[in-house]
Formats: C-alpha cells, structure tokens, sequence
C-alpha cells in the first residue's frame, strides 16, 4: 500500500523559462516557489505548487489539448469575475469570458505563454 500522499504536481513544458515564470507571476500574480538553474522552476499557486521544466520543443499537447475543449490546469478560484477582471487589467487575453457550465462552475479560459489552456473556475 502507498503511504500517505501529500501532493501531487503536475508538469508543464517550456520552451522559454524566463518567459513563463514571468507570466505565472506578474500576469496571474502566482509565487514563484524555487527555481533550479535555467531549467526548473516551481510555481506556487495557493496551497499547491506545478512545476515548469525548459525542453527545446514546444509541448506537442498543446494543440490537442485547445482543439478538443480539454485543459493543462485547472485553478479553483472564490470569485471567478475578480479573477477575469484582474487576468484583463494584466493584459492577458481571454479565450473565453466567465461563463457558466452545467457541471456546476463559472469558469474563464486563457492560454498561457506557451499556448497551455488554463481554467480558472469557481463553484456554484
């Protein structure tokens, strides 16, 4: 049996770490939790943390992921609008505006430097 788990992290792939790290942090306001050399680096986003490691090619997922309505992140948020409104005054595009869902959230969808799609969703 596994002992207990603390955390799970996800990955995400870069192929400019510098420009990533920026983004997580002066556009979405995030943490940056450490950074290994060039290469690595740990985003902190409330009480959990993804990673961002450099790679020479963009992430092949990319496409797939946006084409087919899927996500890279999730991010739960108390208040979608503010989130919305804030990721707007950042200077990031939207690629959909809050919305509802009928699973139950309000969500909004940007894409990240890299092209990854993220959600920021809240609970209705």
């Amino acid at each position: 049996m596994v002992s207990a788990i603390s955390a799970v992290i996800p990955q995400l792939r870069t192929t400019d770490l510098g420009s990533s790290v920026r983004f997580y942090t002066m556009k979405l306001g995030l943490e940056l939790e450490f950074q290994y050399q060039d290469f690595y680096a740990g985003i902190r986003a409330g009480k959990q943390v993804f990673h961002l490691k450099l790679v020479d090619a963009r992430d092949p997922s990319i496409p797939f992921v946006s084409e087919g309505g899927h996500f890279h992140l999730y991010i739960e948020t108390n208040d979608v609008a503010a989130t919305a409104h804030a990721l707007k005054v950042n200077g990031v595009t939207l690629v959909k505006d809050v919305h509802e869902t009928p699973w139950g959230t309000r969500e909004v969808v940007i894409h990240d430097d890299q092209g990854h799609t993220l959600h920021f969703g809240e609970r209705r």
